[in-house]
């Protein structure tokens, strides 16, 4: 995993605590929880981990608490609340403002073609813009392909609450090496499913069968609940398939 420490709001940040990447020519990538004052001071906005990866060149706060604050990128499950004329109104999270998913943003969608999507209706979206005075706005394909990429309305399955901590953690390239993850991996060699993780603390699992969801449901909750290490997540797993 990442190197981490704590840190609190305010407190500059040593150069010693900066990324060291193997390509110097990888710039810098400051992620949610700091900020940045020219020339070179970092200092955290929010008390939480500090999280380094050397090889992105990346460092972040991570917080657990349970609000979660947009940033751009982030990939969320949202839930569509209500639309106007141009846009879907989506609830992210109790505590942000809703977020506008415009009628076009899908993959090859027109006024024609574009998803008849209706309040309740749940979404895999990308945030392609976030400011504390704005609200969020939402795009569920890759402006630089055009592309779905597994974005869009999630139909059938189930979702989860997990902590904003382990959809980060779900959420790197390298669950096992980066994030010490390997409970998915795990029971995709006996279950077949599908998932799609939300940065803002939500995991939508689609198996087939609802006994299968909720097993793969229940085993990221209880391996995020109880800090679940490798090798205990491993056994964890075993002992739910013994249950199908």
């Amino acid at each position: 995993m990442a190197a981490q420490t704590l840190v609190l709001p305010g407190e500059e940040l040593s150069t010693e605590l900066l990324p060291t990447p193997s390509n110097p020519s990888i710039p810098l990538k400051l992620g949610p929880g700091l900020r940045h004052t020219p020339p070179a001071t970092i200092t955290p906005t929010l008390a939480g981990t500090l999280c380094i990866d050397h090889r992105k060149n990346a460092i972040w706060v991570e917080n657990n608490g349970s609000r979660y604050i947009p940033q751009t990128s982030d990939l969320v499950l949202a839930t569509v609340h209500h639309s106007s004329t141009d846009y879907y109104h989506c609830l992210i999270s109790p505590q942000t403002p809703f977020a506008l998913l415009p009628q076009l943003a899908f993959e090859g969608a027109t006024k024609k073609s574009r998803p008849q999507l209706v309040s309740g209706s749940l979404i895999y979206a990308r945030i392609s813009s976030a400011s504390k005075h704005l609200e969020p706005e939402l795009v569920c394909y890759n402006p630089s392909t055009g592309k779905s990429e597994g974005m869009g309305e999630l139909k059938e399955g189930m979702v989860f609450d997990i902590s904003l901590g382990m959809a980060r953690r779900l959420l790197m390239g390298r669950q096992k090496e980066d994030g010490g993850m390997v409970v998915l991996e795990e029971i995709a060699d006996k279950v077949a499913f599908e998932v799609a993780v939300g940065r803002n603390g939500r995991i939508w699992v689609h198996s087939g069968s609802v006994k299968e969801t909720l097993l793969v449901g229940r085993a990221v909750q209880e391996t995020d609940r109880e800090g679940l290490g490798l090798e205990e997540q491993r056994k964890l797993v075993r002992r739910l398939l013994k249950g199908l």
